[in-house]
C-alpha cells in the first residue's frame, strides 16, 4: 500500500496474519468483541485492494447507510476517507451516497448502503461490484446479503469483506454463511478461499490496559452483551434481562445502588405514554436527564388497567400525573407517546389543554429497535448512571424485575411479551430516553 496515506496504528500479529490472508482469499469474515479492530483490519484490507483491482465500483454497508459511512467511511480516522486523504471526495452516484478514490488503476466508486431492513436491497440494484464490505454484517436482511452476492456475479476481483460483534449461535448469519463456510473450506468444497478469523479485546495493541478496563466498565458482567462485547463468545439471550437490576432490589443487606436519594437539578424531564390494548395496561412513566447527560433518573411510573379508561379518562389520569411532576420538580420537557395511537394522543393533548397545561409539548416516540433501547438502559445501568425512586415507581421496578428473554425464540434476542411481565412500563421508559440515546454513549466514562 505504498499510495496510501500512513496511519499510526498499531496492529497485533493476529490481525496483521489476518490481513494478510485477505490478499489470497475471495471472503474473509472477522468476527469478536467490540473495540477488537476488526473493523479496521477490513478497511485496510479493502484499501489494499481498491488500489489494483480493475473493478470500477464497489459496495459499503452497515445496518443503515449512516453506520456504514461512520464505521467504514471515517472509523475514528482510520476509515477508507482517512486512508485515501487528499485523492478522494463524498458525492452521489445513482442516487447513493459515494466516496470517489483516484487510484493507480483509475477511479473507483464505493456506494455506501444500509442493509437491514427487507426492503434494502433495492438501493443497490442496478450497478456490479467488484469488492463488498460490510460491518456488522448478521444485522443485514437476508434479503441485502443475497442481492450483494448477486451483484458481484460479473466482478473481475471478487472480494468479500465482513465484520461482525458475535450473536446467538443458531443466528442465520452462521447457520447459512459463516459456519457453512468454514465446514466447506476444511473439506475443500470452497474454490474461492475462506478466511476467517476471530479477535478479542487484548487483539487490539492500540488500546492500553485502563482504556480495556474503562470499556470493560461500562458493560454489566451478568448480559449477554457482556459476553458477546468483551468476552466476545456467541451466546444465547437467556433468563432475566436485568439481572443486576434484581439482584440489587433483592439485597435486604445493603441499600439498593440504584435508589436515588439526593436532590440534583435537571436539565430536562420526559414523560413518556405506552397506550394499552389487549390485555396490557396503560403505562406512565417520568424520568429526569441530569445535566450534560451524566445520569437518567426515573422519577415516577403508573400503570392503569379497566375496560373503562376511554380516551377522556386516560386523558385525565394523565393531567394527574403529570401534575405531581409539575408539583414535586416545577417542569416537564416533552411527553412522548406511541404512535401507533394517534386517537389517543389527540385526546391526551385535549386533556392538558383543558386543564391549562397546553404548552407542555407532545410528540410521538421515536419507537427505536427494542434491544437497542435495552442495551442502552443496561449501559446505564452498569456505569452507576441510572438510578429510580422507588416509593414513586413500583410498577417500573417490578417490570424491570421480570422482564426475560423469550426462550422460544431460538435465533432471535427477543424481550418476552406473552403478558407475563410489564412490557408497557419497561416501553414507556425506555421512550423518555431513547432519542439521547448518542449523548448518554458520548457521555461514558466522563466526571464532570
Amino acid at each position: 500500500m505504498t499510495s496510501i496515506k500512513t496511519l499510526d496504528f498499531q496492529f497485533g500479529p493476529k490481525h496483521i496474519e489476518y490481513m494478510r490472508r485477505c490478499r489470497t482469499h475471495t471472503i474473509n469474515v472477522a468476527e469478536g468483541a467490540v473495540r477488537a479492530g476488526k473493523t479496521v483490519d477490513n478497511v485496510f484490507a479493502f484499501a489494499d485492494e481498491l488500489e489494483r483491482t480493475p473493478d470500477k465500483i464497489h459496495l459499503s454497508t452497515g445496518s443503515t447507510s449512516a453506520n456504514a459511512k461512520l464505521n467504514i467511511g471515517d472509523c475514528n480516522g482510520y476509515g477508507l476517507e482517512g486512508i485515501f486523504r487528499g485523492r478522494c471526495h463524498w458525492g452521489k452516484y445513482k442516487g447513493n451516497e459515494a466516496l470517489f478514490v483516484q487510484t493507480p488503476t483509475g477511479q473507483k466508486v464505493i456506494i455506501f448502503s444500509g442493509g437491514a431492513k427487507a426492503d434494502s436491497f433495492k438501493k443497490i440494484r442496478g450497478n456490479s461490484y467488484g469488492m463488498w464490505i460490510a460491518t456488522e454484517i448478521n444485522l443485514h436482511h437476508d434479503n441485502t446479503i443475497k442481492e450483494a452476492f448477486n451483484r458481484q456475479l460479473a466482478a473481475k476481483h471478487r472480494k468479500v469483506f465482513w465484520d461482525l460483534n458475535p450473536d446467538h449461535p443458531n443466528a442465520p448469519i452462521y447457520t447459512q454463511y459463516i459456519d457453512l463456510y468454514q465446514r466447506k473450506q476444511e473439506t475443500g468444497q470452497f474454490p474461492p478461499g475462506y478466511n476467517y478469523e476471530h479477535f478479542t479485546i487484548t487483539d487490539n495493541k492500540t488500546l492500553s490496559p485502563e482504556r480495556i478496563k474503562d470499556i470493560v466498565s461500562q458493560y454489566d458482567p451478568t448480559s449477554i452483551w457482556y459476553l458477546r462485547d468483551i468476552e466476545g463468545k456467541r451466546c444465547v439471550a437467556e433468563g432475566l434481562i436485568y439481572r443486576s437490576f434484581t439482584e440489587a432490589v433483592n439485597d435486604k443487606l445493603h441499600p439498593n445502588r440504584f435508589h436515588y436519594h439526593r436532590d440534583c437539578e435537571f436539565m430536562k424531564i420526559n414523560l413518556a405514554i405506552d397506550f394499552g390494548g389487549s390485555g396490557s395496561g396503560h403505562a406512565f412513566v417520568a424520568t429526569g436527564v441530569t445535566p450534560a447527560y451524566q445520569q437518567a433518573v426515573a422519577l415516577a411510573s403508573e400503570r392503569h388497567f379497566g375496560d373503562d379508561i376511554d380516551p377522556d379518562k386516560l386523558g385525565n389520569l394523565f393531567v394527574d400525573f403529570a401534575s405531581k411532576i409539575l408539583a414535586k420538580y416545577g417542569m416537564i420537557s416533552t411527553v412522548y407517546c406511541d404512535s401507533a395511537e394517534q386517537v389517543l394522543i389527540r385526546g391526551i393533548r385535549k386533556s392538558l389543554t383543558n386543564a391549562g397545561l397546553g404548552w407542555i409539548h407532545v410528540a410521538n416516540a421515536l419507537k427505536s429497535p427494542i434491544n437497542d433501547r435495552i442495551r442502552l438502559t443496561s449501559r446505564l445501568m452498569a456505569q452507576g448512571r441510572f438510578f429510580y425512586v422507588p416509593a414513586e415507581c413500583q410498577t417500573l421496578e417490578q417490570a424491570f424485575c421480570t422482564a426475560v428473554w423469550d426462550s422460544k425464540h431460538t435465533t432471535k434476542n427477543e424481550r418476552l411479551d406473552d403478558g407475563s411481565s410489564d412490557i408497557d412500563s419497561l416501553d414507556a421508559f425506555e421512550y423518555t430516553i431513547e432519542r439521547d440515546r448518542n449523548r448518554f454513549i458520548s457521555m461514558e466514562g466522563v466526571n464532570l
